[in-house]
């Protein structure tokens, strides 16, 4: 048995007074990176060594298989066995299994069934529905969005509409209808979904008090984690699990509530203190993981809004300033990225302790991209890498086709009307889900196409299936230790020492179809997850325009200015109010450059240049020459910023050379000599 005294000795204050509310009900808040499974398996062991819990009776249950192993590697460690941490889902199908032949005569349990697409495409038939794969699994999320809130396919149409449900191309009277047709099609072939599980086990709980004594009497205590998802389908689970005692333990975090839209409801962690007036609430606020730079950042993002949680308190040492870059395009903003990374890998970052996080899974192919150009491995992570998603492999196979047979001579119209016929539109489609993913792939690709005819006029189409087979194999490369790439949803729970949030313009983040309040709150929550994310190094970053010379229209997020001012960032420039409103700024000091000149310099002038501008007006009309030869845009060459660093740094070797931002391997083989042979012309003194 573990000594109690031991398992309390490591605790900061606040997460002893959790370890040590043994007696329910206990709500605790527990901000990012506080420590909060450490707290929670303390207080279950702490429990079981006090002689509070037996460990067989406490049931801890959890959102993922990972987090709930997670939990029992840690109280195994802590010398405790025997309690059963679980997700929601495990538990209650091992009830389901242990009871339901008992009561129906040695019946089996319906078959689960992990997909539901199927059964979906056999309801659609027997309605004469004309669906698309992209649609049956915006279809699945929809029913599983109704089943965890307790909607019915009767009362389908008017609780999604009170809601603001939208699913693109069907209204909610058909999805009602197809709702139902699944239910029974399901039912005819004897299986059940994963909603099912919690269903069943709610209405056995319900409907047989023998069962629902059984159980209660085998579990006494629990625990729940991230109880700001619970939606309301477990929250009555959990209700008839606990059969009106109050020994339960919640923790979570209403600043990361992200999953609104898929049924979770934060308000049974904040309204936790009215169901049980008697309830101890605690708060878990020192952060662990982050710099205070990263913390204030943070703390400000939610300060004064409904999303705000607690205000953590930075525990690490003062770090690096956090980052806040605008980029002319989404290419040079990869670009400018992956550079970063380069640089970070370089001074002895692991890759594998670097993220690029972004809102939806299409921009991860300009990531993707230029992390290939340098050599930097990556992993895509929740989703697969660009050119594999099947819509994009659709995509490329019919270009093909269309190149061997000789297709038209317009590059770009032809790929507009290959993509309009798989279901592109040059609108995106208002819905949140599937569609809109795969819509957002074909933009992509249709921007890759328009892209290549600027860079390449005289190109054919065969010439552009060839860029983008290029692309697919160099973006091929080994990934293992390799950068994350991720969106903002997939990143939760996760960390890592450097974290780049990239495209934090508006209309991206927030999405253009978050637009009642509610969802810009949840678009402000999911960039405070991303924020949090990491340990060390924090980039923002956003882009003026989606394509290269495309009109720079764009403006940074609503979120950023008051994560761009956030008190205590070490580093803040005095222009960066200014910046985040449009203004042009000196790079030097911060002031607003008010005139042409100015800008043109990107200084005022009363700062002197870091860098040589005779050398660097050199380089320029170098870099104009050799992207005029080879029929290209001038920053595919080299960009302003490194030509710059070029004329501030004076390299005078290849070693010399690799150690500026933006000159990779591939761009010292190709522009090495050249650059050094105009280097070493004429100079002037700074």
């Amino acid at each position: 048995m573990p000594d109690p005294a031991a398992l309390l000795a490591p605790l900061d204050p606040e997460q002893r007074q959790v370890a040590e509310a043994l007696r329910g009900p206990v709500r605790v808040l527990a901000g990012a990176g506080t420590g909060k499974t450490r707290a929670i398996t303390h207080r279950i062991a702490y429990g079981v060594a006090t002689g509070v819990y037996a460990p067989t009776e406490v049931l801890a249950v959890t959102f993922t298989t990972r987090a709930a192993g997670e939990m029992r590697e840690r109280l195994r460690a802590l010398g405790v066995s025997g309690v059963q941490a679980r997700t929601f889902h495990s538990a209650a199908l091992r009830q389901l299994r242990y009871f339901w032949p008992r009561l129906r005569g040695g019946a089996d349990l319906p078959q689960l069934t992990e997909s539901k697409l199927a059964m979906l495409a056999l309801a659609a038939r027997r309605l004469r529905e004309t669906v698309e794969q992209a649609d049956l699994r915006d279809l699945a999320s929809e029913i599983e969005w109704a089943k965890v809130s307790n909607v019915v396919p009767s009362d389908y149409p008017v609780r999604a509409d009170k809601a603001g449900r939208e699913v693109a191309r069907f209204d909610p009277d058909t999805i009602g209808r197809l709702f139902e047709a699944y239910e029974q099609v399901k039912a005819e072939q004897g299986r059940m979904d994963m909603e099912d599980v919690l269903l069943l086990d709610a209405g056995m709980l319900s409907e047989d008090e023998r069962v629902a004594a059984t159980i209660r009497q085998q579990y006494k205590w629990f625990v729940v984690d991230e109880f700001q998802d619970v939606s309301p389908l477990q929250s009555a689970l959990l209700d008839l699990w606990l059969g009106g005692r109050d020994e339960i333990c919640v923790v979570g975090d209403p600043a990361q509530t992200i999953y609104s839209f898929a049924g979770a409801d934060a308000d049974y962690l904040r309204r936790f203190p009215v169901k049980f007036p008697s309830a101890t609430s605690l708060e878990l606020v020192r952060n662990y993981r982050s710099t205070p730079e990263i913390v204030a950042g943070a703390n400000a993002l939610l300060a004064g809004t409904t999303s705000a949680g607690v205000t953590l308190s930075a525990q690490r040492p003062s770090g690096a300033a956090v980052a806040h870059r605008a980029y002319a395009d989404e290419p040079a903003e990869a670009a400018g990225v992956a550079d970063e990374i380069t640089r970070l890998v370089s001074s002895g970052v692991p890759a594998h302790e670097i993220a690029v996080l972004f809102r939806i899974n299409a921009q991860s192919e300009s990531f993707e991209e230029a992390l290939a150009e340098r050599g930097v491995s990556y992993v895509v992570r929740g989703a697969a890498r660009f050119f594999e998603r099947p819509e994009v492999r659709q995509a490329v196979t019919l270009l093909r086709g269309a190149a061997h047979g000789g297709g038209p001579d317009d590059v770009a119209e032809t790929v507009r009307a290959t993509l309009a016929g798989l279901g592109w539109t040059t609108e995106a489609p208002t819905a949140r889900g599937q569609v809109r993913d795969r819509w957002e792939s074909w933009q992509a690709l249709a921007e890759l196409a328009t892209d290549f005819v600027t860079a390449h006029p005289d190109g054919g189409l065969g010439d552009l299936v060839g860029d983008l087979d290029r692309r697919a194999a160099e973006q091929h490369a080994p990934t293992a230790g390799g950068v994350t790439l991720a969106t903002l949803h997939a990143a939760k729970g996760l960390e890592w020492d450097a974290v780049f949030v990239t495209g934090l313009q508006d209309g991206t983040l927030p999405i253009t179809y978050a637009e009642t309040p509610t969802e810009i709150e949840e678009e402000r929550r999911l960039l405070y997850v991303g924020v949090t994310r990491a340990r060390l190094h924090l980039s923002l970053s956003w882009a003026r325009a989606r394509q290269p010379g495309g009109r720079q229209s764009r403006k940074p997020t609503r979120f950023l200015p008051v994560l761009d001012t956030a008190g205590g960032r070490a580093g803040v420039r005095k222009g960066a109010a200014a910046r985040s409103k449009g203004a042009v700024t000196c790079r030097e000091c911060g002031a607003r450059l008010a005139t042409g000149q100015e800008k043109k310099l990107g200084r005022c002038g009363d700062c002197p240049a870091a860098y040589d501008e005779a050398l660097f007006e050199r380089l320029r009309a170098w870099r104009l020459a050799t992207a005029t030869a080879e029929k290209v845009p001038a920053y595919v060459v080299f960009t302003d910023a490194t030509l710059q660093l070029v004329a501030e740094h004076l390299p005078r070797t290849e070693p010399e050379l690799l150690k500026i931002s933006g000159i990779g391997r591939a761009k010292l083989d190709k522009y090495g000599d050249d650059l050094l042979e105009v280097l070493a012309g004429p100079q002037t003194d700074l």
